[in-house]
């Protein structure tokens, strides 16, 4: 028998949210039918909506001092605050955001790299976890730099 294939494409609004969608499809015909009771199908999908989110990051500090192998001190070096940015681009709210952020932590012979000193949130819960038993935290490799001009 004969087949008819076709896509809808429907674009919804964004101040009535919707959680499923039905679409009637009803096939009709001027000739005489043993079953037309077939002819009609009712579908209902579920509609999820693509979030766009959109992070961003910026730091007060753009340069590091790298000293040689051996003569850094262990006073902690200038603070640099980064600040990172979450935001919804979309016209859909968004629920459950969740941002993992791995820090570098240690260099060269496990010395400490990188530490928080503090964490400031807006409309965010923040927590700061040290690295678990089970994480593989793989230090950074010490870099020859004595040939390098810049």
């Amino acid at each position: 028998p004969p087949q008819v294939s076709f896509n809808l494409e429907l674009e919804f609004s964004c101040s009535i949210l919707l959680d499923h969608a039905e679409v009637t499809l009803q096939a009709t015909s001027d000739s005489t039918e043993a079953t037309p009771q077939d002819n009609v199908v009712k579908l209902s999908v579920p509609i999820r909506y693509e979030p766009n989110l959109f992070l961003s990051s910026n730091t007060n500090l753009h340069r590091y001092e790298v000293h040689p192998l051996g003569t850094f001190t262990h006073s902690s070096g200038p603070e640099f605050i980064t600040t990172v940015k979450v935001q919804n681009l979309g016209c859909y709210p968004i629920q459950n955001v969740t941002l993992h952020m791995a820090l570098p932590a240690l260099g060269h012979r496990q010395a400490t790299i990188l530490s928080v000193t503090h964490v400031l949130a807006e409309n965010a819960t923040c927590v700061l976890q040290p690295p678990s038993e089970g994480t593989q935290v793989v230090p950074v490799p010490p870099e020859d730099l004595l040939h390098t001009d810049r």
